[in-house]
């Protein structure tokens, strides 16, 4: 899996040009991260529905369980920070198990049924409260730590992660793709039945794309609570958690791998650097109106939108 010298560029810029730059910019360099919380669960969804063709309203859960798992385990039991992520990757999986019995349901009835397990896991994580806090949540949630030099608890430490996870879950993305799984997944779009006629497994490959997601979405989750160092069950299964990512992964183009980050940047950051300081109240309506401009001229998204720009561009040239 060969890189571009332009996507080298990127990468380099996104790690050594951003901190550079806007590093000393505490202000700005929050709402980046915070785009690319969005960015990340926005992938993560658009990998469900675009390889999984599953739409689903539900990736709260997976946000929320991911970020109890991760904040219980370097509370009460010791475990480190970074790894401790991956575990709330890991125990968002295990959630995802519970919803393996309606993997055979299509359409508004997966991603109703999916929105219901967030409504269920909110309410576990409103009871459980000798383990989760409760109503009251959790406090004091550790930060991360100070790695070869490096404050990851601060806004570039904390962006240098997020960066790195974001990068980790394009190349999955990516090898899923291209791998056979990946064919297979995108010939069941066409007609399922066809698919298991010839001795696909549609159900299992739907599975792995379910536990895929629910990983980069509590792993997400998990950074988050490092992030801002508090927890409680409104904030955790947030409804935000779903229709801001969507939005993103639909504007940016969620068919294709980068659209969702890019459409999460594009759409955050436009929104709170430039509608929210000329529209303080009801600046959401512009971004409302954006998107549905997108979907009138473009349905494909920006990214579909930019790559057609610059074909014309260089056939003019």
């Amino acid at each position: 899996m060969k890189m571009s010298k332009t996507g080298l560029a990127v990468i380099f810029a996104a790690y050594v040009l951003v901190p550079l730059l806007l590093g000393s910019n505490s202000y700005v360099m929050s709402l980046i991260v915070a785009a690319m919380i969005i960015g990340g669960i926005a992938l993560a969804w658009a990998l469900l529905g675009n390889l999984g063709g599953m739409v689903s309203f539900g990736h709260s859960a997976f946000f929320g369980v991911g970020a109890y798992v991760s904040a219980i385990l370097t509370m009460k039991a010791g475990v480190p920070v970074l790894a401790a992520m991956l575990l709330g990757g890991a125990g968002a999986v295990a959630a995802s198990l519970a919803m393996l019995p309606v993997l055979r349901l299509k359409g508004p009835y997966f991603a109703l049924a999916i929105l219901a397990y967030a409504h269920i896991f909110k309410i576990l994580a409103t009871e459980w409260s000798s383990v989760t806090g409760g109503s009251a949540g959790l406090a004091s949630v550790p930060r991360f730590p100070t790695l070869m030099g490096v404050d990851l608890s601060s806004k570039t430490g904390s962006y240098l992660i997020v960066l790195s996870l974001l990068l980790v879950f394009i190349a999955a993305y990516r090898l899923i793709r291209s791998s056979h799984y990946g064919i297979a997944l995108r010939a069941m779009h066409d007609s399922e039945d066809a698919t298991r006629v010839v001795g696909v497994n549609s159900t299992l490959l739907k599975a792995l794309m379910l536990f895929v997601s629910a990983f980069m979405t509590g792993v997400i989750g998990a950074f988050n609570v490092h992030y801002i160092n508090f927890l409680e069950p409104d904030y955790a299964f947030s409804g935000l958690w779903v229709t801001l990512p969507i939005v993103a992964a639909i504007f940016g183009g969620y068919r294709t791998i980068l659209g969702p980050l890019v459409g999460a940047v594009t759409v955050y950051l436009v929104d709170q650097l430039v509608f929210k300081n000329l529209i303080p109240s009801g600046h959401q309506l512009v971004l409302g109106a954006l998107l549905v401009a997108m979907i009138i001229f473009s349905p494909g998204g920006l990214m579909p939108l930019l790559r057609k720009g610059s074909r014309r561009k260089h056939a003019a040239a």
